[in-house]
């Protein structure tokens, strides 16, 4: 059997009491380890779970599974996935291959960014698509984005965006020398996301990610003490320090009731901008 567990967001306690059951009793246990990360290392997790973990990078999960699916068949593997199971593409991908192999699969769920999202006071009922923002290179700009947040501006929808994450990604130039040399890890903050988003403004002009779009950042979400939330203007946040990653970004929809407006605001950078920018943009425009 293929175990797919999630591990919620935090830590090594944020997993279930059945997640917990299936990893002591697997045969092997993989920890996918670059759609996103825990605030704590894998040594504090083999502590707690007391098992020895195999990081899973992209590699082995998408060029090499057959490594992960190995006897599945015949004994337990478990793959522990940061977050739910099922909030990246990927894994679902792993589940397919292994019901291609005709090995069973099983699921536990767990705490995403998808709902723990919810702690910025913003409704999950109106949210639109979520969006992957990606790091800008000097050669490579994508603003495909843009348009997806446009169709849920359309609506008065929010849009969560989700930040890029590079780990052990190899570097071009020794590559082309023949070199295996891998990169820094590095992560996307909330003002290096805001900073894109406004550069692609300038050039699309439709007023879409306008300097005075209202946005909310959060960061190490679901972390307790260590979570952080901030509410402002895209302009506000392109210079806000949230510290550690991993971060995210919400764009406030034009339908943002009342409530979420007196939740939100109490986020905010500058709280007399924040209410006087909702009162003209958005208040009553559901």
């Amino acid at each position: 059997m293929l175990y797919v567990v999630g591990l919620g967001l935090a830590d090594e306690t944020d997993i279930t009491v059945k997640g917990l059951e299936i990893v002591k009793k697997a045969s092997r246990v993989y920890l996918e380890a670059y759609t996103a990360i825990l605030l704590v290392e894998k040594d504090r997790l083999e502590a707690y779970y007391g098992r020895p973990i195999t990081i899973a990078d992209r590699e082995m999960v998408e060029s090499s599974s057959d490594t992960i699916l190995e006897n599945a068949d015949k004994e337990d593997v478990a793959f522990l996935v940061v977050g739910d199971p099922f909030s990246a593409t990927t894994h679902t991908d792993l589940v397919l291959r292994a019901r291609h192999l005709s090995i069973s699969t099983q699921s536990v769920p767990n705490a995403s960014i998808l709902t723990a999202v919810g702690a910025t006071g913003l409704s999950l009922y109106t949210f639109g698509q979520t969006v992957s923002i990606v790091f800008f290179t000097d050669t490579w700009r994508p603003s495909s984005f843009y348009d997806k947040i446009g169709e849920n501006a359309t609506l008065g929808l929010h849009t969560l965006l989700l930040l890029d994450i590079k780990v052990k990604e190899p570097n071009l130039e020794q590559m082309a020398k023949g070199k295996i040399v891998y990169e820094p890890p590095r992560y996307m903050s909330v003002a290096q996301c805001c900073a894109q988003l406004l550069e692609v403004e300038e050039d699309r002009k439709q007023g879409i990610c306008g300097s005075e779009r209202l946005a909310v950042g959060i960061a190490r979400a679901g972390g307790g003490e260590a979570q952080k939330i901030v509410a402002g203007t895209l302009e506000e946040l392109s210079s806000a320090d949230l510290g550690k990653p991993l971060h995210s970004v919400v764009l406030c929809g034009r339908r943002m009731h009342e409530m979420e407006w007196e939740f939100v605001r109490e986020f905010a950078v500058d709280r007399d901008k924040f209410d006087l920018i909702w009162k003209r943009d958005y208040a009553g425009k559901g």
